[in-house]
């Protein structure tokens, strides 16, 4: 795309509708510092509003798109075309980055791995960390000497002084840059931002953590975006990008005839691949029993599928490793905690346990691990997914819940 003039602005129809846009104009004006940004830009409307915010803020800002692979899906071809409109629309410059070989290695690897080893892994988190925020911010700082980076995520951003008083039990512990959950509640997407580090924490900037999702469409309207309308996407890119989840699997892994039992060995049936299964899954088991029966073990060593009933799956602990302390100093003893095991779970309280890392942690740089000791017993806690920790709003931390678990 053709460099627009940075200066460019543009006004929304009878300025920002909502009073929460209007907050996130005030914010973004007194944000401290030099007001040049980096956008980076999926084609979507979160996104879009992001860099019209900022604009209408008086930030200098520059679209950034990230080409993590070909063919169709919102992240890809499609969600290019769409982020170079809007960049042309606002009148501000649009860079591409190729970066489908590091998305392959990084993220399809290692999912591809995660599943042959009966786990279900969660890529959004580790993508963020590994392929997005770093070589957005990367690229940003050495080709264009901008510092900062502005995504559509609802989550926040605060310093250690704007939020001690809120948070005593972990105000000793706090560190410069705390991760906030987004104000709508529906749409908080600090889950997947648990693993980000304080050095990214500090050169990122959420404008959409003050919106409802609501507010953010009314907002684009208002602004006149190409992609005020878009719908949005509901799946995993990889799994719309393949059609499904099971079709982008099927072209990686073999299918693998194994055996379907209960708890005590009593033979089910058969299964085609545990690529297939997840822990909790009810439907589509492929066996019948006198109840319904979900997944509950996922063996990759005796390539079997372990099911039983509902009332026989709850777990009351579970260990989680590649822990990242986002928002506090790691705890050195046991602390309480309020956990989400899935994006779209209620926040759990526990009590977290630090335990000793293994060798594989140390040397991996990610050494704390913990144990997660549940109030109630939990359903559906699954290897390869990850466990967030919660202090009310605060994201205090993070990491991936382990195969090995105790106390079931």
């Amino acid at each position: 795309m053709q460099p627009q003039s940075k200066n460019s602005t543009i006004k929304a129809t009878n300025s920002s509708a909502t009073k929460a846009g209007k907050e996130a104009i005030k914010l973004l004006r007194n944000w401290p510092g030099k007001h040049n940004v980096a956008v980076g830009l999926s084609g979507g409307v979160d996104s879009s509003l992001t860099a019209a915010l900022l604009i209408e803020a008086g930030w200098d800002v520059e679209g950034l798109t990230l080409w993590i692979m070909s063919g169709k899906g919102s992240c890809c071809s499609e969600g290019l075309i769409d982020a170079a409109g809007i960049c042309e629309q606002l009148g501000i410059t649009h860079h591409i980055v190729d970066t489908r070989s590091k998305f392959n290695e990084e993220i399809v690897e290692r999912l591809i791995n995660g599943y042959q080893e009966g786990l279900t892994p969660l890529p959004c988190s580790r993508c963020n960390r590994s392929v997005k925020f770093s070589t957005m911010l990367n690229w940003a700082k050495e080709k264009r000497q901008i510092d900062l980076l502005a995504t559509g995520h609802y989550a926040r951003i605060r310093h250690k002084e704007d939020i001690i008083n809120e948070y005593p039990a972990q105000n000793k512990r706090l560190k410069k840059y705390n991760l906030l959950r987004g104000l709508d509640k529906n749409k908080d997407q600090s889950y997947f931002l648990y693993d980000l580090p304080q050095e990214v924490l500090s050169k990122v900037i959420f404008p959409l953590g003050e919106l409802t999702k609501s507010d953010t469409r009314y907002e684009a309207l208002k602004y006149n975006l190409s992609t005020a309308k878009k719908p949005e996407s509901q799946d995993l890119c990889l799994a719309e990008h393949h059609g499904s989840m099971k079709a982008f699997l099927d072209n990686y892994i073999k299918p693998k005839q194994g055996d379907i039992v209960l708890k005590d060995g009593t033979f089910l049936g058969k299964h085609y691949g545990i690529q297939n299964f997840t822990i909790g899954q009810r439907k589509g088991l492929g066996v019948s029993w006198r109840e319904p029966l979900h997944v509950v073990k996922i063996d990759s060593e005796s390539n079997l599928i372990v099911v039983a009933p509902r009332s026989d799956s709850g777990q009351s602990d579970c260990i989680v490793g590649k822990v990242n302390w986002a928002s506090i100093l790691p705890p050195e003893e046991q602390i309480n905690v309020e956990v989400q095991i899935r994006y779209r779970s209620n926040p759990v309280k526990a009590k977290l346990t630090p335990i000793t890392p293994t060798d594989i942690d140390i040397a991996d740089g990610r050494p704390y691990r913990c144990q997660l000791i549940f109030k109630e017993k939990q359903f559906s806690i699954t290897p390869g997914q990850a466990a967030v920790f919660y202090a009310g709003e605060l994201l205090l931390g993070g990491g991936i819940i382990e195969k090995r678990q105790t106390n079931q």
